[in-house]
């Protein structure tokens, strides 16, 4: 387990953090998440709108080819981090010339892992039986070369707390990428205009940071850093096996059942993860900054946890459980009967989504408190024992494999909610209680839908349909709320006032 040792082989302890900084304060991790969410939402429209239009032209062939170019490359792009971008984050102790020797061999590792992604790409399109991978995978490694040299800048905006920045760069970002996708799918680049997309979106946000947040380079000296790679080392080991389970169903899709029932899964994972991810990713930027800027006070990561998960539940719960909910109607009305093998899986990862919005959360904290170790080996072991779950249930096709979250998914987060609960002294009965709101009005709304859907007969259009089974779903939970929960979304309202008067 890494901890500080204030010896000059370490990493060196400057004047100024050796002062307790203040923590900061609810509106102003509200401010930080409103300026990350605007720039998510801010360009929510335009990515629905690319998604859905390049849906109709490419076929799921295209998007199951780009899947598994992502299910390398993603893990690519982990490993090329090292982790390094999270000790940047967490260890506020680190001098300037310990950052630059940082930048440098972030740099390095990004410029080497594209090396090896073009000596591996003959070899992954013979794993999944294609030609046409190899060429995706060389173009879409490219982004590796620039962005290595982005991952320390945009930590040390993070741990500056410069989210407003960090927002407005991601929707620079959406901005250039989604009408490249529009476009070569238009112009009849097929799966290329996926490939060639993500590359761009890549290339603008990094040179954007680097621009921003300048930072020098400086030979690595193994001793001095020595602590913080031991650090980055443990979160490197918990991303991988991270990406390792939460991507296997991909791999076993693509490998077992073929290029159409990857394309039709992974859109449904898509669709699903979607809402969900637009909230919690901005959360989750943000997060472990005000994590790590409270890290030895036990009380203020209480506070935080159980806010946050109030408020993240109130916002995903209705979203994953509606998706549920109407997920057949959606996929015909939407993306054509074409997708409408998307459908099952459709509904059950809808529900896993919801769950898996609030456990994104105690990683962060368990970084924070240095707990880095015990995150490693526990998603090691969730690295082993997910892909033959999905190997096992994929002779049950994509329903198998998207029923194997719903199983499996709590037993494997169960120790991190542990040991959140035993390092930051948080009874699991008040942690239950901050979901409480959320649950109570989800099973309303359950029931308003269900009733709805009964109720409507058969011969009016199924959009008309759809469209009124939205609209009861939003009224019964945004009623039962008001009814039963006005005094938590008074506080609520508070706090964001009170982060708009300090932004003025």
């Amino acid at each position: 387990m890494y901890s500080n040792v204030e010896t000059p082989e370490s990493v060196e302890i400057s004047a100024a953090a050796t002062v307790s900084a203040p923590a900061p304060s609810d509106p102003a991790m509200v401010r930080a998440i409103a300026w990350t969410g605007a720039s998510k939402w801010a360009t929510q429209l335009l990515t629905w709108t690319s998604t859905i239009f390049v849906a109709r032209i490419l076929s799921p062939s295209d998007y199951g080819l780009f899947g598994m170019a992502t299910v390398y490359l993603g893990m690519v792009a982990l490993i090329s981090e090292f982790g390094l971008g999270q000790a940047v984050v967490v260890l506020r102790e680190m001098s300037r010339e310990h950052i630059a020797q940082i930048n440098t061999l972030s740099a390095a590792f990004g410029g080497l892992l594209f090396v090896v992604s073009c000596a591996l790409a003959r070899p992954l399109g013979h794993f999944f039986h294609t030609s046409k991978l190899p060429p995706v995978i060389v173009v879409m490694s490219l982004s590796f070369l620039i962005s290595g040299a982005q991952v320390v800048p945009d930590a040390l905006l993070q741990r500056g707390l410069r989210f407003k920045l960090l927002a407005g760069f991601d929707t620079v970002r959406t901005f250039a990428q989604a009408p490249v996708t529009i476009l070569l799918a238009w112009l009849g680049f097929g799966y290329w205009s996926l490939a060639l997309s993500s590359v761009s979106g890549v290339v603008v946000y990094s040179t954007l940071v680097i621009l921003a947040q300048p930072c020098a380079f400086a030979w690595p000296r193994w001793r001095e850093i020595r602590g913080a790679l031991r650090f980055s080392s443990d979160v490197l080991g918990s991303r991988v096996a991270w990406y390792a389970y939460s991507n296997s169903d991909f791999m076993v899709a693509g490998r077992m059942l073929g290029q159409s029932a990857l394309g039709a899964y992974e859109m449904a994972w898509t669709i699903a993860s979607a809402p969900v991810d637009k909230v919690t990713s901005l959360v989750t930027r943000v997060t472990p900054a005000f994590f790590s800027a409270v890290q030895h006070d036990k009380s203020e990561l209480r506070r935080y946890l159980l806010r946050i998960t109030e408020g993240l539940s109130l916002i995903t719960f209705p979203a994953s459980v509606g998706i549920a909910l109407l997920a057949d109607q959606f996929v015909i009305c939407v993306l054509g009967p074409k997708w409408l093998a998307a459908a099952t899986p459709l509904r059950l990862l809808g529900l896993y989504a919801g769950f898996r919005s609030i456990t994104t959360l105690f990683p962060g904290i368990l970084y924070a408190t240095r707990q880095s170790r015990f995150v490693m080996w526990n998603t090691v072991v969730a690295a082993m024992v997910f892909p033959a779950a999905f190997y096992f249930t994929s002779r049950w096709g994509t329903t198998g494999i998207a029923i194997t979250w719903i199983l499996l998914y709590p037993l494997i987060t169960a120790p991190f909610m542990w040991r959140t609960f035993i390092e930051i002294e948080l009874p699991v009965g008040t942690y239950l209680k901050s979901l409480l709101p959320a649950l109570r009005a989800c099973l309303v709304m359950t029931g308003m839908v269900l009733a709805v859907r009964l109720a409507l007969p058969s011969t009016l259009p199924l959009a008309m349909r759809f469209a009124l089974s939205v609209m009861t779903g939003i009224l019964a939970y945004a009623t039962i709320l008001a009814l039963i929960d006005r005094q938590r979304l008074r506080s609520f309202y508070a706090v964001i006032r009170s982060a708009r008067s300090g932004s003025k």
